[in-house]
């Protein structure tokens, strides 16, 4: 899968303006400047990107809308979000939504650096677990805990360290799938939106033996493609919340977490049948859709009670 990659790095406010209303959406940068430096870098696939930004500067910003869920961590310096005559003030350690798609946003960058990642907000959707197919809308920007903060903080340095980090190495589609449902449900699961809803009683009574059954066929034959919650939930003909309920009741784990292990157990296939003189861990991995090296092993260790280096370089493995 081809990756778009750009840099930037100019110490004009005017050229910084103008690349800033290119790159993201048409905005208007104001406040005096002493320390004009700015670097920019950016890795993207399709509807999903990673930004590393550092201004050695105060920058004020006054934005049009953006098309994608726009998440921000801080590493060093402070954003001040003004939109709508609030002031939150975040800092380093912080992740965040800067607004919600669509909605216009000022404020002020204080000599930041911060990692930006956007994603396709129809993802929100597919990850509905009320199955109603309405459009999901975040509708506050600082996650409800701090510990869903942090878990949202890991995602979006997943996607920039171990998915987007490499660019002379593309990811798969399946591996940017995967990241990018990944970093949807942390969102979800960390911000408020409007589908935090009360289960209905049909979400339990569905949640059968016969529901199960027909949603681990459809995993087994669908591993290796773009799976979302919502797309098994309608293989199994029921709601994604009632899906979960069948997952939980019946095998102790979620679909997605089943989904991992099947994928887990094609990865130990494809191990036991590769030959160690050509083939990679890392490879095979990625194929799967494990980006993290260090979370493969320990998954499969978890599974297999072996590393995948030893099944790739055991002793047994035929003549070629």
């Amino acid at each position: 899968m081809p990756m778009e990659t750009l840099r930037f790095d100019s110490r004009s406010v005017d050229d910084t303006e103008e690349f800033l209303s290119t790159a993201y959406t048409p905005m208007r940068i104001g406040g005096p400047v002493e320390d004009a430096r700015v670097r920019i870098s950016r890795h993207a696939v399709e509807r999903l990107s990673v930004d590393r930004l550092s201004f050695g500067y105060d920058m004020a910003f006054d934005a049009h809308g953006l098309p994608g869920v726009c998440l921000i961590s801080m590493h060093s310096g402070t954003l001040v979000d003004r939109t709508g005559g609030r002031e939150q003030v975040y800092g380093p350690g912080d992740t965040f939504l800067l607004a919600p798609p669509g909605t216009p946003y000022r404020g002020e960058v204080r000599s930041a650096r911060y990692t930006i990642a956007m994603f396709d907000p129809a993802l929100l959707s597919g990850l509905d677990p009320s199955g109603t197919g309405a459009p999901v809308r975040l509708t506050g920007t600082r996650p409800l805990t701090p510990a869903a903060g942090r878990a949202l903080g890991s995602a979006v340095a997943h996607l920039r360290d171990h998915v987007l980090g490499d660019a002379s190495r593309p990811p798969t589609g399946l591996l940017v799938s995967t990241a990018a449902q990944h970093l949807a449900a942390m969102t979800l699961a960390a911000l408020p939106h409007s589908a935090r809803t009360d289960p209905v009683r049909a979400d339990r009574t569905d949640a059968t033996p016969a529901t199960l059954r027909r949603a681990l066929a459809w995993i087994d034959a669908h591993a290796d493609r773009d799976v979302t919650l919502a797309d098994i939930a309608r293989a199994a003909c029921v709601t994604p919340r009632a899906l979960q309920y069948a997952f939980r009741r019946h095998l102790g784990t979620t679909p997605l977490a089943h989904l991992r292990h099947v994928r887990l157990q094609a990865a130990h296939r494809d191990l036991l049948a590769a030959d160690p003189a050509t083939a990679t861990v890392t490879d095979i991995a990625m194929r799967w859709g494990f980006a993290h090296p260090g979370h493969f092993a320990a998954h499969y260790r978890t599974a297999f009670r072996t590393t995948p280096h030893t099944t790739l370089r055991r002793t047994d493995h035929p003549a070629g």
